[in-house]
């Protein structure tokens, strides 16, 4: 089973802005859509981006215009830029696609601390 691996997570303060990447294999963006997905400690994970093949896209409510999704079609690379970030946007990020067929990895962490 294939895993993307993230990149881009770190530690910020309040405030800060933070750009995550993932590779998009093949043409499961076009087909299924493509998500991020975080997990906080001692929370289950959860959609908080989403980006369909015409690149519609949808945001949970706790990011909304602070997040933006977004894929480099040309690059096969997909982006999750966070702006404003708070201390409760402290998780591990995950990519996938919507249809999560993708095997779980490590993801990327990000900690938003002063």
């Amino acid at each position: 089973q294939v895993q993307l691996v993230e990149s881009g997570g770190r530690q910020v303060q309040p405030g800060e802005s933070l750009t995550l990447s993932c590779p998009i294999p093949g043409t499961i963006f076009t087909t299924v859509g493509m998500g991020w997905y975080r997990q906080a400690p001692g929370n289950e994970r959860e959609l908080v981006a989403r980006i369909t093949g015409i690149e519609v896209t949808d945001y949970a409510d706790s990011v909304k215009g602070r997040f933006t999704i977004s894929v480099d079609r040309t690059e096969r690379k997909m982006y999750l830029q966070m702006t404003n970030l708070k201390p409760e946007d402290t998780a591990v990020y995950d990519c996938n696609s919507l249809d999560e067929r993708f095997r779980w990895g490590q993801g990327t962490r990000v900690t938003v601390s002063s």
